[in-house]
């Protein structure tokens, strides 16, 4: 799917998005495929935004002096590759490099992120800054805050490439979902299908929980009485 397809795709589905959830989209997602796709246990400054957009990918390796030299190796660079020419409404998606505890980024080298429109970051990794970036109005996914800067300890070696945050693959172009219960990674091909079908199993679960209101009902409807 090419960039401008995929904002296209998003700008559709974003007036769905309050009618769904991570959870709802995890279960459609589920009859589908059995592979892993849902990230736990995140933190948001921003718990009342929902991030949804294409994947562009940025990952993460401790440093090597002896191997991460060139200019390229600095997050400016990777996050060009990663994003190309329509930064906007896409997810910064990085891995750690199995350093879950070091900053990846925080608000000097976001906030060209957030002046060029990104739609928010998931990461497996820290942050710093992270209310001066969700005041720029990034959503933000992460495994919290840090104070010391990533120098020395983490380089962003590729770009636009598949990662892994947590044990699920993502691939650029994939969707990412993420509200405060959580994130799911959501195939492009399969993005649109699924979020109408999570609109629906919202719908459904909704019927059942306004049915219990009447515990005769209920009853009935359970025990077929």
């Amino acid at each position: 799917m090419t960039a401008d397809a995929a904002a296209a795709l998003r700008d559709r589905l974003l007036p769905l998005l309050p009618r769904v959830s991570t959870s709802a989209l995890r279960d459609c997602l589920a009859r589908v495929h059995g592979h892993p796709a849902a990230v736990i246990d995140l933190v948001t400054p921003t718990p009342e935004r929902v991030l949804f957009g294409p994947a562009a990918t940025i990952r993460f390796l401790p440093h090597r002096a002896d191997l991460f030299t060139e200019p390229s190796h600095d997050f400016a660079h990777a996050y060009y590759r990663a994003v190309g020419d329509l930064p906007a409404g896409r997810v910064l998606v990085m891995s750690s490099g199995g350093m879950p505890d070091a900053a990846l980024a925080g608000g000097k080298k976001l906030s060209r992120a957030a002046f060029q429109g990104v739609a928010g970051v998931l990461a497996d990794g820290r942050l710093r800054d992270l209310h001066e970036l969700a005041a720029l109005g990034l959503a933000l996914h992460c495994n919290g805050e840090a104070v010391v800067p990533a120098n020395g300890v983490l380089t962003p070696v590729d770009a636009d490439v598949p990662v892994s945050v947590r044990g699920v693959t993502v691939v650029p172009g994939d969707f990412v979902h993420a509200d405060r219960s959580g994130a799911v990674v959501l195939p492009a091909a399969l993005v649109e299908e699924l979020v109408h079908a999570a609109v629906a199993l919202e719908e459904a679960d909704a019927r059942v929980v306004e049915a219990g209101r009447d515990p005769v009902a209920d009853r009935r409807a359970v025990l077929g009485t």
